[in-house]
């Protein structure tokens, strides 16, 4: 599913799960709040609060009983290993199949792959 046309607490789950992973937010950090997501987002309140779900779900947050949500030890590893599994359903499926429709051969599929791989900086 597309980030930007999944469900608005899928969104924020994704946007915290990104601060984790980048190391904006830390293990053992507090998390934001239902309220504080939702004000700034501007979403209503338990929208955040299925975001937040998601992530306690996992096993990516832990709530502790009056103080808040706080990011667990391994939540950069879960968050990993699911992107990962999710990796080619998500972007290579759908690049394939597009490919195929404008019918790109697969030379050159793997071309620009490389291309814009050397151009972000990776595989030098």
């Amino acid at each position: 599913m597309n980030e930007n046309t999944a469900p608005l607490f899928r969104q924020i789950a994704l946007l915290l799960e990104d601060t984790i992973v980048d190391g904006s937010l830390k293990v053992g950090e507090r998390a934001p709040s239902m309220n504080e997501l939702a004000s700034f987002h501007r979403i209503n309140p338990a929208t955040a609060r299925r975001g937040l779900s998601l992530l306690i779900d996992t096993g990516v947050l832990e709530k502790r009983r009056g103080v808040g949500m706080f990011v667990t030890a391994g939540a950069r590893d879960i968050i990993l290993q699911r992107r990962q599994r999710e990796f080619a359903a998500t972007y290579v499926v759908p690049l394939v199949d597009e490919a195929a429709k404008l019918g790109i051969p697969r030379q050159r599929v793997q071309t620009l792959l490389e291309q814009v791989a050397e151009s972000r900086g990776l595989y030098k």
